[in-house]
C-alpha cells in the first residue's frame, strides 16, 4: 500500500507531519532561542511547517495553490480586528503610564488592597471587570498592569500576582455575553448565546471557587509588607508623576463607554486619545523627558514627539528605584508587533490545513475513534489545548476544535452545548498559558512577568478543563438530544 495517494485527500497519517515537523522545529526553536523564541524564531517555525502542509499537498495530491489562498485569506480575515485591537492595547499600555493614571491607581490601590486579601481581591475585581467589558485583554491592559504594581509593593512574587489576575479576567472573559470569544464558540458549535453562558457555569463557577479560595488562602498566611517598602514606592511615584484623583476621570469614562457597549477598537482608542490629552495636562516633565527634551523645555514638536513615542514607542522613566523603573517602562504599538507576526502566522499554517483537506481527514479519524460521553469530552479538551499548541491563537483554535467536533457530537445524540463548552473550558482559558499562543506572548508583554513564571498560578485556568471532564465523568447535566 502506497503511503501517498494521488487526486485523493491526505490520509489521517499523512496529516499528522506537519504537526510533527512543527512540534520538533519548535522544540530546536526554544532549545536554541530560549526567552527570545517569540522574537520571530517561533513564528518562521509555523511558516515551515505550513510549507510543509503545502509541499505535500501540491506535490502528492495535485491540489492547487489557489484553495490555500481562499482559505488563508479567510483566517486573516477573522483575526483583522484582533490584530487592531492589539495595537491599540499597546497604545493604552503606553498612555495610560506616561499619562500618570496607572501610577496614581496604584498609589491609591496600594491603600485600599490590604496585603491580607490582595490575591483574591485582585481576583474578583478582574472578573467584576471582565464579565463587564468581555474582554481579558482590555481588563489586563488596564487594571491588570496597576495591580502588578501594587503585588509588588505588597511583596508578592509576580507570578502569584498574574495568576490572580489573569484567573479573574478569563473567568469573566469566558462567562460574559460581550465577549468575542464566548460568541465565537457558541456560534461555532451552533449553541444559542445565553444558553451557552448557563450551561457554562456548571464547570465554570466551582472552578472558579476552588481559585478564589486558594488565592484567599495565600494571601491570608502572606507576610505583611514591610511598611517602608510601600511608602518608598508610593513616594518614588508622586516625586516623579503627579499622582492626582482627576486622572481617574479617564478610567472612568472607559467604564462608560464599555457600559454602553461600544466597540472595543473605538473604546480602546478613545481611552488612548484621553490619556495623551492628560498626558500633555498633568505629566508635561515626563512627556519631556521621553521626548529627549529637558523639564520645562518641551515646546511643541517635543510635545507631539513625546506624545507619539508613548503611543508607539519603547519609554523608560528613571525613578531612581530599579524595581519601580521596571514596572512602569513600556513598549507601546511596536511591543505588540510580535505578537501581530505570531497570529499572521498561526492563521497561514491554519488556513493551509483547511486547504488541503488534512484537518477533515484528521476530524474523520476522532469520529472513529471516540464514543463515550468521558472520551468525547476528553479528546474535545484535549484538542482545544493541543490547537492552541499548534496554531497559536485562541480565535483559530475554537473554530478548528469545533469544526473537528460538531460532526461528532451530532451524531452521538449530544446537545451542541456540550460542545461549546468543552471548547471553551480548553481552547478558550488554556491559550495564555502557552508562551508561543497570541494570549500567552500578549499576557506576558503586558504584564512583563514571563508566560512559564504566571503560569503555576493560573488557577482558574488550569482547573477549568479538569472540571470540563469530571462533570463528563460523573455525567452531572449531560443530556442526549430530545428526538
Amino acid at each position: 500500500m502506497k503511503f501517498f495517494h494521488r487526486d485523493e485527500r491526505p490520509s489521517w497519517a499523512v496529516s499528522l507531519i506537519p504537526f510533527i515537523v512543527l512540534i520538533a522545529t519548535l522544540f530546536v526553536v526554544i532549545k536554541v532561542f530560549g526567552s527570545d523564541a517569540l522574537s520571530g524564531a517561533s513564528q518562521v517555525s509555523l511558516l515551515f511547517a505550513s510549507g510543509v502542509v503545502v509541499a505535500i499537498s501540491m506535490l502528492f495530491y495535485r491540489i492547487p495553490w489557489l484553495d490555500f489562498e481562499e482559505a488563508i485569506l479567510d483566517n486573516i480575515r477573522s483575526v483583522g480586528s484582533a490584530i487592531i485591537i492589539l495595537l491599540l492595547i499597546g497604545a493604552v499600555a503606553g498612555s495610560w503610564m506616561i499619562s500618570g493614571i496607572v501610577p496614581s491607581m496604584i498609589c491609591y490601590g496600594m491603600k485600599v488592597l490590604a496585603p491580607e486579601i490582595f490575591l483574591f481581591a485582585s481576583c474578583a475585581v478582574c472578573a467584576l471587570i471582565s464579565v463587564m467589558t468581555g474582554s481579558s485583554w482590555t481588563t489586563i491592559a488596564t487594571i491588570g498592569v496597576a495591580l502588578i504594581g501594587i503585588g509588588t509593593a505588597h511583596g508578592y512574587e509576580p507570578g502569584w500576582t498574574a495568576g490572580a489576575i489573569i484567573s479573574g479576567a478569563y473567568f469573566g472573559d469566558k462567562i460574559s455575553p460581550l465577549s468575542d470569544t464566548t460568541v465565537l464558540a457558541s456560534s461555532s458549535a451552533g449553541t444559542p448565546l445565553f444558553k451557552h453562558i448557563r450551561y457554562m457555569l456548571v464547570t465554570t463557577i466551582p472552578s472558579f471557587v476552588i481559585a478564589l479560595s486558594v488565592f484567599l488562602a495565600i494571601s491570608l498566611f502572606h507576610d505583611n509588607a514591610d511598611a517602608a517598602r510601600i511608602s518608598d514606592f508610593s513616594n518614588d511615584l508622586q516625586r516623579n508623576f503627579n499622582i492626582s484623583p482627576w486622572l481617574m476621570i479617564v478610567p472612568l469614562l472607559t467604564g462608560i463607554l464599555i457600559a454602553r457597549k461600544v466597540p472595543a477598537i473605538l473604546t480602546l482608542f478613545t481611552a488612548s486619545v484621553m490619556a495623551g490629552v492628560a498626558a500633555l495636562f498633568f505629566q508635561p516633565d515626563v512627556v519631556a523627558e521621553v521626548s529627549g527634551n529637558a523639564p520645562g523645555e518641551i515646546g511643541f514638536s517635543g510635545a507631539f514627539k513625546g506624545l507619539f513615542i508613548t503611543y508607539y514607542g519603547a519609554t523608560s522613566i528613571d525613578t531612581g528605584n530599579e524595581v519601580l523603573n521596571n514596572l512602569i517602562a513600556t513598549r507601546g504599538m511596536t511591543g505588540m508587533l510580535n505578537t501581530v507576526f505570531l497570529i499572521i502566522s498561526a492563521v497561514i499554517f491554519g488556513g493551509v490545513l483547511v486547504g488541503s483537506g488534512m484537518l477533515q481527514s484528521l476530524t474523520d479519524v476522532l469520529i472513529r475513534c471516540v464514543s463515550r460521553r468521558v472520551s468525547i469530552v476528553g479528546s474535545t479538551v484535549g484538542t482545544g489545548i493541543f490547537s492552541n499548541m499548534i496554531t497559536g491563537d485562541q480565535y483559530l483554535s475554537i473554530i478548528l476544535t469545533c469544526s473537528l467536533y460538531k460532526k461528532l457530537y451530532n451524531e452521538k445524540g449530544y446537545e451542541p452545548r456540550l460542545l461549546s463548552r468543552s471548547v471553551e473550558d480548553s481552547a478558550t482559558v488554556v491559550s495564555v498559558l502557552i508562551p508561543w499562543n497570541s494570549c500567552g506572548m500578549t499576557q506576558a508583554t503586558v504584564l512583563k512577568v514571563p508566560t512559564l513564571d504566571y503560569l503555576p498560578y493560573c488557577l482558574f485556568n488550569i482547573i477549568s478543563p479538569l472540571m470540563s471532564v469530571f462533570i463528563a465523568l460523573i455525567g452531572y447535566k449531560i443530556v442526549r438530544k430530545s428526538n
